[in-house]
Formats: structure tokens, sequence, C-alpha cells
């Protein structure tokens, strides 16, 4: 039997885990988590498009695939060379706009090939893929987690050095629910949050450009009250995004929500000193 106790036990703060240190010769000025807690609400695509937003903005960016039994990041981008590998590190893939990407997608011979691996195994890939592969000098890292609050997510959020963490939530109650299970998490580990994603709340009708809502009002502005976050901005569900995601030409999408996250990340870090 499961004990309550459990849920919250030292075991999963951030207590007696060392952060990892910079990976060797490589130096990530800031890292950024992407977080939902719940599959399926556009976490991936969230990821992206801060990564492509930072790099529009003139910055070095690495992006860090950390869902590694469902990756799909190397897709949104059309990236499908394998990573090369050498005697001492992985060097990441390079997107047309310059991005350092690296996915356990870019190690296996088929897109399609399951990974069929343990909590364990899962855990050591994240740390290797901090540790192991030749990120070089970077500005911001961005590291999209797999939904939920289990293995993957905890080695990220006890072991690397994250600046900042960003929500992914949707308007559905249910969506809510979980994703404020992320937010918990993230301040029993005092990891501090950008902000908040509310992603899919509308759709602009084609014919007559009324604002659609698809799966509910939104609550975008009802959980960023109730949880103390920043309303970073809401994404619309469209046609272009998906369809430009599916060409892995995402970089091609045109977004302004994530222009300020520097400039919030730099308003953090002077909280924190």
């Amino acid at each position: 039997m499961i004990d309550r106790k459990d849920a919250g036990s030292p075991e999963n703060k951030a207590s007696g885990i060392e952060k990892l240190a910079q990976p060797e010769k490589s130096n990530i000025n800031h890292t950024i988590a992407v977080m939902s807690g719940k599959g399926g609400v556009g976490k991936s695509s969230v990821s992206a498009l801060l990564a492509v937003s930072l790099a529009r903005q003139g910055y070095s960016v690495g992006l860090l695939d950390a869902d590694i039994t469902g990756p799909s990041i190397p897709k949104l981008f059309g990236l499908r060379k394998n990573a090369e590998l050498t005697r001492e590190k992985i060097v990441p893939a390079l997107t047309s706009l310059g991005l350092k990407v690296i996915s356990l997608n870019l190690l296996l011979p088929h897109e399609d090939d399951p990974v069929v691996w343990r909590g364990p195994l899962i855990g050591g890939a994240v740390k290797q893929f901090w540790t192991d592969v030749l990120w070089g000098e970077i500005d911001y890292l961005v590291v999209d987690l797999p939904p939920g609050t289990g293995d993957a997510p905890l080695t990220v959020l006890q072991s690397l050095p994250l600046d900042g963490l960003v929500i992914v939530s949707s308007p559905q109650d249910l969506a809510v629910m979980v994703v404020k299970k992320a937010i918990k998490m993230a301040r029993m580990m005092n990891v501090p949050i950008l902000g908040l994603v509310e992603n899919m709340s509308s759709m602009k009708c084609p014919h007559c450009g009324e604002a659609i809502e698809l799966f509910g009002i939104s609550k975008a502005e009802e959980v960023a009250q109730a949880t103390g976050l920043r309303l970073l901005g809401r994404l619309p569900l469209d046609p272009d995004l998906s369809r430009l995601s599916d060409e892995g030409l995402i970089e091609d999408y045109q977004l302004d929500i994530f222009n300020n996250v520097p400039e919030l990340l730099g308003q953090l870090n002077k909280k924190a000193n």
C-alpha cells in the first residue's frame, strides 16, 4: 500500500542532491525547463517556440529533449540525421537557425523505434544529455520535460542548475488540476517559475475571425491568480503551427510572447541574490 506521506517525502525534494557541474568543454549560462505535468498540452511545441524566440533575439541556444520515451523535438525541426558521436562527446544536431539540439531520437536507427526503459535508465540518459554533450558556449539551454512528476522531471529539477521553469497548461479543468501538481512540485524543489503559458486557448474562425474556445473558457487568468504566477501568454490552436510542425519548419512560425523571457529571468536572478 502507498503511504500518503511518501508523495512529499524528502526523497522527492531537493535536499541532499548536488547539482551537476558545468559540462566539460562547455559553458551554459542559463537553463530553462518547460514542464506541464500533463501530456497532450503542447509542451514540446512551447519548448521549441521558446528556443526559437531566444535564437531570433540573437542568443546562442541549445534544446535538450528530456522526454526520453516520447521524443518529438527533432521532428518539429525537421532533423533526420543522427547526432555525431566522438570518442569524448556527443555533438548536437544544428537547426537552420543554429539551435543545438539533442534528443534520444537523434541516437536511434529509426525515429519510430520505441525506447522501452525503466526509470533509472531514463534518469541516467537525462544526466548524460547534460554532461556528455558538447554544448559549447551557449546563452540559454531549454529543457523539454516529459509529462508527469516522475523520474525524468525529478532528475532535471534535482540535478540540473535551473534558472527558471515555464509551466504549460490548457483550458480544460482536468489539465489545470494536473498542472497544479507540477507547480507544487517545482516549489517543493525550490525551482523558480518564470510563468504560465496557456496553450490551445482558442481558435480563430477562418470565416468570421471570431475566437472559438474549443476546450472551454480560458482559465489562464484564474490559474495565474490562484497560483501567484505570471501569465506569459495564451497560444491559439493554430492550423499553421500544426502544419509547420508536421513539416519540420517550426522555426518559421512567428510568435512574440517569449520576447521578455531574458528580462524576466534577470529579475528572478536579482531576487535570488
